[in-house]
């Protein structure tokens, strides 16, 4: 791998030098329980514990100052949560060492919580929530300082980085799509199901200002103007959903994933679902511009986790592009030209520095090649620019799967020198940080 070369055209096409990021506040580390690293003068503490978890490794769980970490805390964690039970809104502060519940949610399944995360300040933090009177979902905008929370209309999947809009798909149906990133409503409350590329499902954006929601494109919209097209001769005969919907960081554009498999009531009794195919579209903020960055084919090649590259014109993914066994760390740009190997092996959740330095953090899923097989998960360090990687921990993640699995989900603070990541360490799941910055040349 030419590592000069490679570097000299992503910094030409991601314009890595023109990013600008926020220093982080310096944590109170020795008020948190410390962890040994794999590597020397990383240093990494356990900031909370107890059903914990941060959210997803596409957002940050750090407050846009640095000093808060928010988190959620789960009823319990050994069964799929039950329509109607709470679970907990948690901050911690990194200068103090404290941690308090800020508020509670119906809203959460057990892969994300309830989509916790930060807007435009440390006053604005964002929630799902559902109303068990008439098991509406919503979102709860909430300064956690004051207590002072309002609920929006829609629900909340990504704020927009600027906090000035919550993009969702829908979270009722999301169950159907994949259990553990919605809300758990009971079942007669749910709409029916999505059959063929229906008209009343689709991305929504909610507009903080105002409180406001609309559906920016419906999955019949993607599926009749994306393009290139993604129109079977049969749609149906199959269920189409989104499944998780992103801004970039400039807030110019979304992505989603559109997945469909066959209806239910023609599958086979007993056995699991076949046939799901999925593509990823990307979009402008007006419902524009409806491109497919992934084919179906090319995904069912194997893949998986989607995310917006720092400059806000590429996407990043786990993806076999050479069918030999595993997955390459791959780029491709909104419109789906310029697709390239940026890492091999790829694994679990990557996501790039946030000031477009050529540094990724990602983690494993438990059989991925680059696993130890024995439940944990290494907290993998990559330098697209040597074409080299570093272990920095390797953090015990349970040998469960489905909703029950405990994903790292690592993710960069605002400044790109911490990172926070899931675990399960005492019977229990919870929150690490690690301090990356020896590791980052000056």
């Amino acid at each position: 791998m030419n590592g000069m070369r490679i570097i000299l055209g992503l910094t030409m096409a991601f314009g890595w030098a023109a990013v600008s990021v926020r220093a982080a506040v310096e944590p109170a580390w020795e008020r948190f329980p410390a962890v040994e690293a794999n590597v020397k003068d990383v240093r990494i503490v356990r900031v909370a514990s107890g059903r914990t978890i941060h959210r997803f490794f596409d957002t940050s769980p750090f407050s846009p100052s640095g000093r808060y970490l928010a988190l959620f805390r789960l009823p319990q964690e050994k069964r799929s949560p039950q329509p109607g039970e709470v679970g907990e809104v948690v901050l911690v502060d990194l200068a103090t060492g404290k941690e308090r519940v800020v508020a509670e949610s119906r809203g959460f399944e057990v892969q994300l919580g309830a989509n916790v995360q930060w807007g435009a300040t440390d006053a604005d933090l964002f929630f799902n929530d559902v109303d068990p009177q008439t098991w509406r979902a919503f979102a709860v905008h909430l300064d956690p300082q004051t207590g002072r929370s309002r609920r929006l209309e829609g629900t909340v999947f990504m704020v927009s980085l600027d906090g000035r809009q919550l993009a969702s798909y829908n979270l009722i149906q999301s169950p159907r799509a994949q259990v553990g990133y919605g809300v758990v409503v009971p079942e007669s409350a749910r709409p029916p199901r999505n059959i063929g590329p229906v008209a009343d499902d689709g991305v929504e954006l909610t507009d903080v200002a105002t409180g406001k929601v609309r559906r920016l494109v419906s999955i019949r919209d993607i599926y009749e103007r994306t393009r290139p097209s993604i129109a079977i001769p049969n749609p149906d005969e199959f269920e189409y959903y989104c499944f998780q919907v992103k801004w970039n960081p400039q807030g110019t554009r979304l992505l989603t994933t559109v997945q469909w498999s066959p209806r239910v009531d023609r599958r086979v009794a007993g056995q699991p679902p076949a046939g799901r195919r999925r593509a990823v579209i990307t979009m402008r903020p007006d419902g524009s511009e409806l491109r497919t960055a992934i084919t179906p084919d090319q995904w069912a090649r194997g893949g998986h986790h989607i995310n917006w590259m720092p400059d806000g014109e590429h996407l990043s993914m786990n993806l076999n592009v050479d069918d030999q066994p595993g997955l390459e760390f791959i780029s491709v740009r909104a419109d789906g030209s310029d697709l390239k190997v940026l890492f091999k092996p790829g694994s679990g959740h990557p996501t790039q520095h946030p000031g477009g330095r050529p540094f990724v953090i990602t983690d494993a899923y438990p059989d991925e090649p680059v696993a130890a097989k024995d439940g944990t998960s290494p907290l993998r360090f990559l330098d697209l620019q040597r074409g080299k990687e570093r272990t920095i921990f390797q953090v015990f993640v349970a040998m469960t799967a489905g909703e029950f699995r405990v994903d790292p989900h690592p993710a960069w603070d605002r400044s790109g020198r911490y990172v926070a990541f899931n675990g399960f360490v005492d019977g229990t799941r919870n929150v690490f940080v690690a301090d990356l910055s020896t590791l980052l040349p000056k």
